[in-house]
């Protein structure tokens, strides 16, 4: 099964994936993760790509695409894959389309804005062993410190909150449009967000039929 996780930041597409990946015995792909093992193989698209990231810029839609054509290329997705974070934006999508990447549905977490800024201005993350928390849905045991490795809990940035309206923002203006684009072609699958994780995941479970 080919897909995409597509949703606004804080949607739940990682968490989701993560669970999908292990029920369908197939990798998530992540932009992040795959432009980091792109560089850090140091393949010629790695190179270009870290020279854009050293410099602070954002990586150029065809370095993207080549990145992902070389992932998908790779004997561990032969049965299928989990797209998420790219496409970010109808180019990209024309771009994969041209390159012949094909998915069979793509998935698009449905939640509100105000669900976004509760959900990702609560999350916590220990500076020292990267463990994550929220304040509501899963505090640490004792407030501000790791249950893991006692470490202390601090906000990212991006889990600021003009941050987040910031990037909710860019993505109602350059991803959200990719639902229209998917519909069109007949493989979009909009999953309305539900109280809890496993609530979510059978959502999911029964969109796809699994």
């Amino acid at each position: 099964m080919k897909l995409i996780m597509l949703g606004a930041p804080g949607a739940g597409k990682g968490t989701q994936a993560a669970i999908l990946s292990q029920r369908l015995g197939v990798p998530t792909i992540s932009t992040g993760n795959m432009l980091r093992s792109a560089a850090k193989a140091g393949t010629p698209v790695g190179l270009k790509a870290k020279a854009y990231m050293d410099a602070g810029k954002l990586v150029p839609d065809e370095v993207i695409i080549d990145i992902v054509a070389q992932r998908l290329a790779q004997p561990d997705c032969a049965n299928g894959f989990i797209l998420d974070g790219v496409p970010r934006t109808i180019a990209q999508a024309e771009a994969l389309e041209q390159a012949g990447v094909r998915f069979d549905t793509v998935l698009s977490l449905e939640i509100s804005d105000e669900e976004i800024e509760a959900r990702m201005e609560g999350r916590r993350f220990c500076h020292k062993c990267g463990a994550t928390y929220h304040v509501d849905n899963a505090p640490s045991r004792v407030p501000g410190v790791c249950d893991q490795c006692g470490g202390q809990l601090e906000q990212r940035d991006d889990d600021k909150p003009e941050t987040v309206k910031h990037r909710l923002e860019v993505y109602h203006q350059e991803t959200e449009p990719l639902k229209d684009f998917y519909a069109q072609r007949g493989i979009l699958c909009p999953v309305e967000n539900q109280p809890s994780i496993e609530a979510t995941t059978q959502v999911v479970l029964d969109a796809l039929k699994l």
